[in-house]
Protein backbone atom coordinates (compact mmCIF):
# COMPACT_ATOMS: atom_id res chain seq x y z
CA UNK A 1 0.00 0.00 0.00
CA UNK A 2 1.23 3.47 -0.85
CA UNK A 3 1.38 5.96 1.95
CA UNK A 4 -1.22 8.73 1.74
CA UNK A 5 0.39 10.85 4.39
CA UNK A 6 1.21 14.53 4.18
CA UNK A 7 4.52 15.59 2.59
CA UNK A 8 7.69 15.20 4.62
CA UNK A 9 8.05 17.88 7.28
CA UNK A 10 10.10 20.88 6.19
CA UNK A 11 9.47 20.51 2.47
CA UNK A 12 7.50 23.18 0.64
CA UNK A 13 5.27 21.02 -1.53
CA UNK A 14 4.28 23.76 -3.97
CA UNK A 15 7.93 24.76 -4.45
CA UNK A 16 8.87 21.13 -5.03
CA UNK A 17 6.16 20.78 -7.65
CA UNK A 18 7.35 23.91 -9.47
CA UNK A 19 10.95 22.63 -9.43
CA UNK A 20 9.75 19.31 -10.85
CA UNK A 21 7.68 21.11 -13.48
CA UNK A 22 10.78 23.03 -14.59
CA UNK A 23 13.04 19.93 -14.39
CA UNK A 24 15.37 22.15 -12.33
CA UNK A 25 18.67 20.31 -11.86
CA UNK A 26 19.64 22.58 -8.95
CA UNK A 27 17.24 20.55 -6.81
CA UNK A 28 18.33 17.12 -8.07
CA UNK A 29 18.79 14.83 -5.07
CA UNK A 30 17.37 17.43 -2.68
CA UNK A 31 13.96 15.77 -2.79
CA UNK A 32 12.13 12.93 -4.52
CA UNK A 33 8.54 12.80 -5.77
CA UNK A 34 6.33 9.78 -5.15
CA UNK A 35 3.47 9.52 -7.66
CA UNK A 36 0.47 7.70 -6.21
CA UNK A 37 -1.06 6.96 -9.62
CA UNK A 38 1.98 4.98 -10.78
CA UNK A 39 3.57 3.83 -7.51
CA UNK A 40 7.03 5.09 -8.49
CA UNK A 41 9.23 7.89 -7.15
CA UNK A 42 11.29 10.22 -9.37
CA UNK A 43 14.01 12.84 -9.33
CA UNK A 44 13.02 16.49 -10.01
CA UNK A 45 14.75 16.22 -13.41
CA UNK A 46 12.65 13.27 -14.62
CA UNK A 47 11.37 13.82 -18.17
CA UNK A 48 8.21 11.75 -17.95
CA UNK A 49 4.84 13.46 -18.30
CA UNK A 50 4.26 15.77 -15.34
CA UNK A 51 1.91 14.05 -12.86
CA UNK A 52 -1.11 15.84 -11.42
CA UNK A 53 -0.35 17.85 -8.30
CA UNK A 54 -2.77 15.88 -6.12
CA UNK A 55 -0.96 12.64 -7.03
CA UNK A 56 2.42 13.84 -5.78
CA UNK A 57 4.06 13.14 -2.40
CA UNK A 58 7.43 14.74 -1.69
CA UNK A 59 10.29 13.19 0.29
CA UNK A 60 13.72 14.43 1.26
CA UNK A 61 15.38 11.04 0.83
CA UNK A 62 14.94 8.01 -1.37
CA UNK A 63 14.70 5.84 1.74
CA UNK A 64 11.59 7.76 2.85
CA UNK A 65 9.93 7.24 -0.54
CA UNK A 66 10.67 3.51 -0.44
CA UNK A 67 9.47 3.21 3.15
CA UNK A 68 6.18 4.75 1.95
CA UNK A 69 5.83 1.99 -0.66
CA UNK A 70 7.11 3.71 -3.82
CA UNK A 71 9.48 2.04 -6.32
CA UNK A 72 12.34 3.87 -8.10
CA UNK A 73 11.62 5.22 -11.57
CA UNK A 74 13.32 3.21 -14.30
CA UNK A 75 13.68 6.28 -16.52
CA UNK A 76 15.25 8.96 -14.30
CA UNK A 77 16.93 6.35 -12.05
CA UNK A 78 17.10 7.85 -8.53
CA UNK A 79 20.41 6.07 -7.89
CA UNK A 80 22.10 8.57 -10.25
CA UNK A 81 21.05 11.66 -8.28
CA UNK A 82 23.57 13.72 -6.29
CA UNK A 83 23.54 12.88 -2.60
CA UNK A 84 22.07 15.21 -0.02
CA UNK A 85 24.34 17.50 1.96
CA UNK A 86 26.06 15.92 4.95
CA UNK A 87 27.09 19.09 6.78
CA UNK A 88 25.01 21.43 8.86
CA UNK A 89 25.31 24.24 11.38
CA UNK A 90 22.01 23.38 13.04
CA UNK A 91 21.27 21.58 16.32
CA UNK A 92 23.46 18.75 17.61
CA UNK A 93 20.91 15.99 17.02
CA UNK A 94 20.52 16.94 13.37
CA UNK A 95 24.29 17.09 12.91
CA UNK A 96 24.68 13.66 14.51
CA UNK A 97 22.00 12.16 12.26
CA UNK A 98 23.64 13.67 9.17
CA UNK A 99 27.04 12.33 10.23
CA UNK A 100 25.51 8.87 10.62
CA UNK A 101 24.04 9.10 7.12
CA UNK A 102 27.42 10.25 5.81
CA UNK A 103 29.06 7.15 7.27
CA UNK A 104 26.42 4.91 5.69
CA UNK A 105 27.01 6.64 2.34
CA UNK A 106 30.80 6.15 2.49
CA UNK A 107 31.75 2.60 1.40
CA UNK A 108 35.44 3.16 2.19
CA UNK A 109 34.56 3.64 5.87
CA UNK A 110 33.68 -0.04 6.32
CA UNK A 111 35.06 -3.50 5.72
CA UNK A 112 33.30 -6.13 3.65
CA UNK A 113 30.69 -6.71 6.38
CA UNK A 114 29.40 -3.17 5.89
CA UNK A 115 28.02 -0.77 8.50
CA UNK A 116 25.36 -1.58 11.07
CA UNK A 117 23.48 0.68 13.45
CA UNK A 118 25.50 -0.53 16.44
CA UNK A 119 28.83 0.00 14.68
CA UNK A 120 27.83 3.46 13.46
CA UNK A 121 26.68 4.41 16.97
CA UNK A 122 30.01 3.25 18.38
CA UNK A 123 31.89 5.36 15.82
CA UNK A 124 29.85 8.42 16.81
CA UNK A 125 30.15 7.77 20.54
CA UNK A 126 26.42 7.37 21.27
CA UNK A 127 24.16 4.46 22.13
CA UNK A 128 22.44 2.39 19.46
CA UNK A 129 19.04 3.42 20.84
CA UNK A 130 19.87 7.14 20.78
CA UNK A 131 21.16 6.91 17.20
CA UNK A 132 17.98 5.18 16.02
CA UNK A 133 15.81 7.80 17.74
CA UNK A 134 17.51 10.87 16.27
CA UNK A 135 17.93 9.20 12.88
CA UNK A 136 14.22 8.44 12.60
CA UNK A 137 13.41 11.98 13.73
CA UNK A 138 15.61 13.45 11.01
CA UNK A 139 14.98 11.05 8.13
CA UNK A 140 11.68 9.39 8.94
CA UNK A 141 13.27 5.94 8.56
CA UNK A 142 15.62 3.81 10.65
CA UNK A 143 19.36 3.56 9.89
CA UNK A 144 18.73 0.01 8.65
CA UNK A 145 16.05 1.18 6.22
CA UNK A 146 18.31 3.98 4.98
CA UNK A 147 21.17 1.52 4.48
CA UNK A 148 18.88 -0.95 2.72
CA UNK A 149 17.79 1.72 0.24
CA UNK A 150 21.41 2.66 -0.46
CA UNK A 151 22.29 -0.99 -1.11
CA UNK A 152 19.27 -1.58 -3.34
CA UNK A 153 19.95 1.52 -5.43
CA UNK A 154 23.61 0.53 -5.78
CA UNK A 155 22.51 -2.93 -6.90
CA UNK A 156 20.00 -1.41 -9.31
CA UNK A 157 22.76 0.59 -10.97
CA UNK A 158 24.98 -2.50 -11.29
CA UNK A 159 22.11 -4.46 -12.84
CA UNK A 160 21.37 -1.70 -15.34
CA UNK A 161 24.94 -0.72 -16.23
CA UNK A 162 26.87 -3.99 -16.08
CA UNK A 163 26.53 -7.65 -16.98
CA UNK A 164 28.01 -8.86 -13.70
CA UNK A 165 26.55 -12.13 -12.43
CA UNK A 166 23.86 -11.55 -9.80
CA UNK A 167 26.08 -13.09 -7.13
CA UNK A 168 28.70 -10.40 -7.72
CA UNK A 169 26.03 -7.70 -7.87
CA UNK A 170 24.69 -8.81 -4.48
CA UNK A 171 28.12 -8.86 -2.83
CA UNK A 172 29.33 -5.62 -4.44
CA UNK A 173 26.24 -3.74 -3.24
CA UNK A 174 26.65 -4.94 0.34
CA UNK A 175 24.32 -7.93 0.69
CA UNK A 176 25.59 -10.92 2.64
CA UNK A 177 23.98 -13.45 0.30
CA UNK A 178 22.11 -13.72 -2.98
CA UNK A 179 19.06 -15.02 -1.13
CA UNK A 180 18.83 -11.87 1.00
CA UNK A 181 19.48 -9.72 -2.06
CA UNK A 182 16.68 -11.35 -4.07
CA UNK A 183 14.26 -11.18 -1.13
CA UNK A 184 14.97 -7.47 -0.52
CA UNK A 185 14.59 -6.67 -4.22
CA UNK A 186 11.26 -8.46 -4.54
CA UNK A 187 9.94 -6.94 -1.30
CA UNK A 188 10.85 -3.36 -2.22
CA UNK A 189 10.46 -3.29 -5.99
CA UNK A 190 7.98 -6.06 -6.72
CA UNK A 191 10.18 -7.83 -9.28
CA UNK A 192 13.27 -10.01 -9.20
CA UNK A 193 16.66 -8.63 -10.27
CA UNK A 194 16.83 -10.73 -13.45
CA UNK A 195 13.52 -9.27 -14.63
CA UNK A 196 14.87 -5.75 -14.13
CA UNK A 197 17.93 -6.55 -16.23
CA UNK A 198 15.77 -8.01 -19.01
CA UNK A 199 13.65 -4.86 -18.95
CA UNK A 200 16.67 -2.65 -19.67
CA UNK A 201 17.82 -1.70 -23.18
CA UNK A 202 19.96 -4.30 -24.91
CA UNK A 203 23.65 -3.66 -24.33
CA UNK A 204 22.89 -0.80 -21.94
CA UNK A 205 26.02 0.61 -20.35
CA UNK A 206 28.48 -1.61 -22.26
CA UNK A 207 31.24 -0.60 -24.62
CA UNK A 208 33.96 -3.16 -25.25
CA UNK A 209 35.76 -4.06 -22.04
CA UNK A 210 34.23 -1.25 -20.01
CA UNK A 211 31.15 -0.16 -18.08
CA UNK A 212 29.52 3.20 -18.83
CA UNK A 213 27.47 5.03 -16.20
CA UNK A 214 26.03 8.51 -15.80
CA UNK A 215 26.29 10.51 -12.57
CA UNK A 216 24.20 13.60 -11.86
CA UNK A 217 25.32 16.89 -10.32
CA UNK A 218 23.64 20.17 -9.41
CA UNK A 219 24.47 23.27 -11.51
CA UNK A 220 26.22 25.61 -11.71
CA UNK A 221 29.41 23.59 -12.16
CA UNK A 222 32.65 25.01 -13.59
CA UNK A 223 33.93 21.84 -15.28
CA UNK A 224 36.76 23.69 -17.04
CA UNK A 225 38.17 24.92 -13.72
CA UNK A 226 37.94 21.43 -12.19
CA UNK A 227 39.66 19.69 -15.10
CA UNK A 228 42.25 22.47 -15.27
CA UNK A 229 43.10 21.89 -11.62
CA UNK A 230 43.76 18.20 -12.25
CA UNK A 231 45.59 18.85 -15.54
CA UNK A 232 48.17 21.08 -13.80
CA UNK A 233 48.87 18.31 -11.29
CA UNK A 234 48.58 15.18 -13.48
CA UNK A 235 51.25 12.56 -12.78
CA UNK A 236 52.75 10.75 -15.75
CA UNK A 237 51.58 7.14 -16.01
CA UNK A 238 48.71 7.67 -13.54
CA UNK A 239 46.65 10.53 -14.99
CA UNK A 240 46.04 12.26 -18.31
CA UNK A 241 43.83 15.05 -19.62
CA UNK A 242 43.09 14.88 -23.33
CA UNK A 243 40.90 16.89 -25.68
CA UNK A 244 38.80 14.79 -28.05
CA UNK A 245 36.73 16.79 -30.49
CA UNK A 246 36.86 19.85 -28.27
CA UNK A 247 35.64 17.89 -25.21
CA UNK A 248 38.19 17.55 -22.37
CA UNK A 249 38.43 14.06 -20.90
CA UNK A 250 40.21 12.94 -17.74
CA UNK A 251 41.58 9.41 -17.43
CA UNK A 252 43.49 7.74 -14.62
CA UNK A 253 44.42 4.44 -13.04
CA UNK A 254 42.95 3.27 -9.75
CA UNK A 255 43.44 0.57 -7.14
CA UNK A 256 40.61 -0.48 -4.80
CA UNK A 257 41.41 -2.72 -1.85
CA UNK A 258 38.40 -4.54 -0.44
CA UNK A 259 39.32 -6.87 2.39
CA UNK A 260 41.89 -9.29 0.98
CA UNK A 261 40.93 -8.53 -2.62
CA UNK A 262 42.75 -5.96 -4.74
CA UNK A 263 41.06 -4.56 -7.85
CA UNK A 264 43.20 -2.50 -10.24
CA UNK A 265 42.14 -0.80 -13.43
CA UNK A 266 41.32 2.49 -15.10
CA UNK A 267 38.57 5.03 -15.57
CA UNK A 268 37.73 7.85 -17.96
CA UNK A 269 35.31 10.72 -17.46
CA UNK A 270 33.91 13.72 -19.24
CA UNK A 271 31.17 16.23 -18.50
CA UNK A 272 27.83 16.49 -20.28
CA UNK A 273 26.96 20.05 -19.27
CA UNK A 274 23.64 20.12 -21.14
CA UNK A 275 22.26 17.24 -19.08
CA UNK A 276 24.09 18.17 -15.85
CA UNK A 277 25.74 14.76 -15.88
CA UNK A 278 29.15 13.19 -15.74
CA UNK A 279 29.84 10.36 -18.20
CA UNK A 280 32.01 7.77 -16.46
CA UNK A 281 33.67 4.81 -18.19
CA UNK A 282 35.21 2.17 -15.94
CA UNK A 283 37.35 -0.80 -16.97
CA UNK A 284 35.85 -4.25 -16.42
CA UNK A 285 38.48 -5.09 -13.81
CA UNK A 286 36.83 -2.51 -11.51
CA UNK A 287 33.22 -3.48 -12.29
CA UNK A 288 32.95 -5.67 -9.18
CA UNK A 289 33.63 -2.61 -6.98
CA UNK A 290 31.67 -0.14 -9.09
CA UNK A 291 29.75 1.35 -6.09
CA UNK A 292 33.08 2.22 -4.45
CA UNK A 293 34.48 3.65 -7.69
CA UNK A 294 31.36 5.77 -8.17
CA UNK A 295 31.56 7.05 -4.60
CA UNK A 296 35.22 8.00 -5.04
CA UNK A 297 34.60 9.72 -8.37
CA UNK A 298 31.72 11.67 -6.87
CA UNK A 299 34.09 12.81 -4.09
CA UNK A 300 36.94 13.52 -6.49
CA UNK A 301 34.78 15.89 -8.55
CA UNK A 302 32.62 17.13 -5.65
CA UNK A 303 29.44 16.11 -7.47
CA UNK A 304 27.31 16.11 -4.31
CA UNK A 305 27.88 19.75 -3.36
CA UNK A 306 24.76 21.88 -2.88
CA UNK A 307 25.68 25.15 -4.65
CA UNK A 308 22.61 27.08 -3.48
CA UNK A 309 23.62 26.71 0.17
CA UNK A 310 27.31 27.37 -0.55
CA UNK A 311 26.68 30.34 -2.83
CA UNK A 312 24.31 31.84 -0.30
CA UNK A 313 27.20 32.04 2.16
CA UNK A 314 30.01 32.98 -0.24
CA UNK A 315 28.58 34.88 -3.21
CA UNK A 316 28.85 38.32 -1.59
CA UNK A 317 32.57 37.86 -0.94
CA UNK A 318 33.35 35.87 -4.12
CA UNK A 319 30.74 36.79 -6.76
CA UNK A 320 32.57 35.09 -9.63
CA UNK A 321 33.06 31.66 -8.10
CA UNK A 322 29.55 30.21 -7.94
CA UNK A 323 30.44 27.23 -10.17
CA UNK A 324 33.66 26.26 -8.42
CA UNK A 325 33.88 22.97 -6.51
CA UNK A 326 36.56 21.59 -4.20
CA UNK A 327 38.70 19.02 -6.05
CA UNK A 328 38.91 15.75 -4.15
CA UNK A 329 40.72 12.50 -4.79
CA UNK A 330 40.06 8.84 -5.54
CA UNK A 331 42.78 7.78 -3.08
CA UNK A 332 43.34 9.56 0.21
CA UNK A 333 46.82 8.12 0.73
CA UNK A 334 47.88 9.26 -2.73
CA UNK A 335 46.61 12.76 -2.01
CA UNK A 336 48.48 12.90 1.32
CA UNK A 337 51.74 11.77 -0.31
CA UNK A 338 51.37 14.38 -3.02
CA UNK A 339 50.69 17.07 -0.41
CA UNK A 340 53.91 16.16 1.43
CA UNK A 341 55.90 16.13 -1.81
CA UNK A 342 54.55 19.59 -2.63
CA UNK A 343 55.79 21.25 0.53
CA UNK A 344 57.84 24.38 -0.20
CA UNK A 345 58.16 23.71 -3.94
CA UNK A 346 56.09 24.78 -6.92
CA UNK A 347 53.17 22.85 -8.34
CA UNK A 348 55.22 21.96 -11.43
CA UNK A 349 58.13 20.70 -9.31
CA UNK A 350 55.76 18.65 -7.14
CA UNK A 351 54.30 17.10 -10.28
CA UNK A 352 57.78 16.11 -11.47
CA UNK A 353 58.62 14.63 -8.08
CA UNK A 354 55.36 12.69 -7.96
CA UNK A 355 55.93 11.26 -11.44
CA UNK A 356 59.39 10.06 -10.40
CA UNK A 357 57.88 8.37 -7.34
CA UNK A 358 55.28 6.62 -9.49
CA UNK A 359 57.88 5.35 -11.96
CA UNK A 360 60.14 4.09 -9.16
CA UNK A 361 57.60 2.45 -6.86
CA UNK A 362 54.26 2.20 -8.70
CA UNK A 363 53.13 -1.18 -10.05
CA UNK A 364 52.48 -1.58 -13.78
CA UNK A 365 48.90 -1.94 -15.00
CA UNK A 366 47.49 -2.60 -18.46
CA UNK A 367 44.97 -0.06 -19.80
CA UNK A 368 43.62 0.84 -23.25
CA UNK A 369 44.43 4.52 -22.62
CA UNK A 370 47.68 5.82 -24.09
CA UNK A 371 50.14 6.89 -21.39
CA UNK A 372 48.32 5.23 -18.50
CA UNK A 373 50.44 2.30 -17.36
CA UNK A 374 51.20 2.73 -13.64
CA UNK A 375 49.35 2.57 -10.35
CA UNK A 376 50.23 5.00 -7.59
CA UNK A 377 52.57 3.36 -5.03
CA UNK A 378 50.96 1.53 -2.12
CA UNK A 379 51.62 2.44 1.53
CA UNK A 380 53.63 -0.79 1.83
CA UNK A 381 55.86 0.17 -1.10
CA UNK A 382 56.67 3.61 0.29
CA UNK A 383 57.09 2.34 3.85
CA UNK A 384 59.65 -0.16 2.59
CA UNK A 385 61.54 2.37 0.45
CA UNK A 386 64.99 3.22 1.73
CA UNK A 387 66.19 6.75 2.32
CA UNK A 388 68.75 6.37 -0.44
CA UNK A 389 66.08 5.27 -2.95
CA UNK A 390 63.87 8.24 -2.07
CA UNK A 391 66.84 10.59 -2.06
CA UNK A 392 67.75 9.59 -5.61
CA UNK A 393 64.36 10.96 -6.67
CA UNK A 394 65.25 14.37 -5.24
CA UNK A 395 63.20 13.98 -2.05
CA UNK A 396 64.95 15.67 0.88
CA UNK A 397 65.34 13.92 4.25
CA UNK A 398 62.57 15.85 6.00
CA UNK A 399 60.09 14.76 3.32
CA UNK A 400 61.44 11.20 3.43
CA UNK A 401 60.66 10.98 7.15
CA UNK A 402 57.17 12.37 6.61
CA UNK A 403 56.41 9.96 3.76
CA UNK A 404 57.69 6.93 5.68
CA UNK A 405 55.72 7.80 8.83
CA UNK A 406 52.56 8.51 6.82
CA UNK A 407 52.87 5.22 4.91
CA UNK A 408 53.41 3.19 8.08
CA UNK A 409 50.36 4.69 9.80
CA UNK A 410 48.09 4.04 6.81
CA UNK A 411 49.50 0.54 6.26
CA UNK A 412 48.86 -0.37 9.90
CA UNK A 413 45.28 0.92 9.71
CA UNK A 414 45.86 3.58 12.36
CA UNK A 415 45.19 6.42 9.92
CA UNK A 416 42.19 6.52 7.57
CA UNK A 417 42.13 9.12 4.81
CA UNK A 418 38.65 9.10 3.32
CA UNK A 419 35.36 10.95 3.69
CA UNK A 420 34.15 8.68 6.50
CA UNK A 421 37.09 9.46 8.77
CA UNK A 422 36.80 11.44 12.01
CA UNK A 423 38.04 14.90 11.00
CA UNK A 424 39.38 16.30 14.34
CA UNK A 425 41.06 13.01 15.25
CA UNK A 426 42.61 12.68 11.79
CA UNK A 427 43.90 16.27 11.83
CA UNK A 428 45.55 15.60 15.20
CA UNK A 429 47.05 12.30 13.99
CA UNK A 430 48.45 13.93 10.85
CA UNK A 431 50.09 16.79 12.74
CA UNK A 432 51.66 14.30 15.14
CA UNK A 433 53.69 12.88 12.24
CA UNK A 434 57.13 14.36 11.48
CA UNK A 435 57.15 17.01 8.77
CA UNK A 436 53.38 17.54 8.61
CA UNK A 437 52.07 20.86 9.86
CA UNK A 438 48.74 22.64 9.90
CA UNK A 439 48.81 23.56 6.19
CA UNK A 440 49.32 19.99 5.02
CA UNK A 441 46.74 18.61 7.47
CA UNK A 442 44.12 21.16 6.43
CA UNK A 443 44.85 20.55 2.74
CA UNK A 444 44.40 16.79 3.22
CA UNK A 445 41.18 17.39 5.18
CA UNK A 446 39.86 19.62 2.41
CA UNK A 447 40.54 17.20 -0.43
CA UNK A 448 40.74 13.67 1.03
CA UNK A 449 38.39 13.88 4.02
CA UNK A 450 35.95 16.10 2.07
CA UNK A 451 35.70 18.51 5.03
CA UNK A 452 33.95 21.64 3.73
CA UNK A 453 35.28 23.81 6.57
CA UNK A 454 39.01 23.18 6.13
CA UNK A 455 41.06 26.37 6.09
CA UNK A 456 44.87 26.45 5.54
CA UNK A 457 45.25 29.89 7.08
CA UNK A 458 49.04 29.96 6.65
CA UNK A 459 48.90 29.73 2.86
CA UNK A 460 50.67 32.70 1.29
CA UNK A 461 48.50 32.75 -1.85
CA UNK A 462 45.33 32.61 0.25
CA UNK A 463 46.47 35.53 2.39
CA UNK A 464 47.32 37.51 -0.73
CA UNK A 465 43.87 36.88 -2.19
CA UNK A 466 42.21 37.92 1.08
CA UNK A 467 44.48 41.01 1.34
CA UNK A 468 45.75 40.08 4.79
CA UNK A 469 49.29 39.51 6.03
CA UNK A 470 48.97 36.81 8.69
CA UNK A 471 47.31 33.47 9.41
CA UNK A 472 45.40 35.02 12.32
CA UNK A 473 43.96 37.75 10.11
CA UNK A 474 42.97 35.16 7.48
CA UNK A 475 41.23 33.04 10.12
CA UNK A 476 39.33 36.05 11.47
CA UNK A 477 38.21 37.01 7.95
CA UNK A 478 36.98 33.46 7.30
CA UNK A 479 34.52 33.14 10.19
CA UNK A 480 31.59 34.46 8.16
CA UNK A 481 32.08 31.67 5.58
CA UNK A 482 31.70 28.70 7.94
CA UNK A 483 30.97 25.83 7.36
CA UNK A 484 32.02 26.36 3.71
CA UNK A 485 35.56 27.67 4.14
CA UNK A 486 37.07 25.01 1.84
CA UNK A 487 34.99 26.50 -0.97
CA UNK A 488 36.08 29.99 0.06
CA UNK A 489 39.72 28.86 -0.25
CA UNK A 490 39.16 27.63 -3.82
CA UNK A 491 37.38 30.87 -4.74
CA UNK A 492 40.15 32.95 -3.21
CA UNK A 493 42.84 31.05 -5.12
CA UNK A 494 40.80 31.33 -8.31
CA UNK A 495 40.49 35.11 -7.89
CA UNK A 496 44.26 35.55 -8.21
CA UNK A 497 45.78 36.37 -11.64
CA UNK A 498 46.98 33.38 -13.72
CA UNK A 499 49.97 31.77 -12.04
CA UNK A 500 53.34 32.55 -13.59
CA UNK A 501 56.50 30.65 -12.63
CA UNK A 502 57.57 33.57 -10.44
CA UNK A 503 54.26 33.72 -8.59
CA UNK A 504 54.24 29.93 -8.22
CA UNK A 505 57.72 30.07 -6.71
CA UNK A 506 56.62 32.77 -4.27
CA UNK A 507 53.67 30.65 -3.17
CA UNK A 508 56.08 27.82 -2.43
CA UNK A 509 57.67 29.89 0.34
CA UNK A 510 54.81 29.03 2.70
CA UNK A 511 55.56 26.47 5.42
CA UNK A 512 53.40 23.87 3.72
CA UNK A 513 52.59 22.90 0.06
CA UNK A 514 51.38 25.54 -2.44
Amino acid sequence: MLAATAPTAGLESDACYLAMKAHDARFDGSFFTGVTSTGVYCRPVCRVKLPRRENCRFFRHAAQAEAAGFRPCLRCRPELAPRAASWSTEDASRILALQAARLIDEPDAWDEDGPGAARIAARLGVSDRHLRRIFETQFGVSPLQYLQTRRLLAAKQLIADTRLPMTQVALASGFASVRRFNAAFVTHYGLNPSALRRAGPAGDGREGEAVNVRLGFRPPYDAAAMLGFFARRALGGVESITDTGGVPQLARTLRVVQGEHVHAGWLQLRFDAEREQLLLRVGDSLAAVLPIVISRVRAMLDLDAEPMAINGALHAAFPHGDGLRVPGTVDGFELAVRAVLGQQITVAAARTMGTRLVQAFGAPVATPVAGLDRLFPTPAAIAAASGDALGQLGIVRQRQAALSALAREVQAGRLALHAGADVPATLAALQALPGIGDWTAQYIAMRALRWPDAFPAGDVALQKALRVSSARAATEASQAWRPWRSYAVLRAWHSLPPVSPAVDAAAALSSDPP
